[in-house]
């Protein structure tokens, strides 16, 4: 199979942005939560400080291992998205193409955030 540059583009941008949610937004922490926990702890000087704990052990605790590495995460949604693609174009070209401008959107926010506010 080829793909152009334009959908390799595309499968970037929507595995770019379907990873940080899996990882990163608040919107889908109902997946992480079985896997994850936060633990605050004070500091000397006062200050909490948050760091995430993987919860369980063998599959419970791989499963959190793999939420909770970004590289990982993305290998799996790459796979996920051009796979359904593979078997179902029609389907999958839709979500690609939202999860892509989404994507995209993402970044011209971040890069727009620093320039204005340093």
């Amino acid at each position: 199979m080829n793909i152009t540059w334009f959908e390799f583009i595309l499968f970037s941008l929507a595995t770019f942005r379907l990873t940080r949610l899996i990882v990163y937004d608040s919107i889908t922490s109902f997946i992480r939560h079985p896997f994850h926990e936060i633990v605050d702890t004070v500091l000397p000087d006062g200050t909490i400080e948050s760091y995430l704990q993987i919860k369980g052990s063998g599959i419970r605790r791989w499963i959190g291992e793999l939420l909770s590495c970004y590289w990982c995460t993305g290998i799996w949604c790459s796979f996920f998205l051009f796979v359904c693609f593979l078997f179902h174009p029609g389907l999958t070209e839709p979500l690609i193409i939202v999860l892509a401008i989404a994507g995209l959107a993402a970044i011209f926010e971040t890069v727009t955030d620093r320039i204005i506010n340093g």
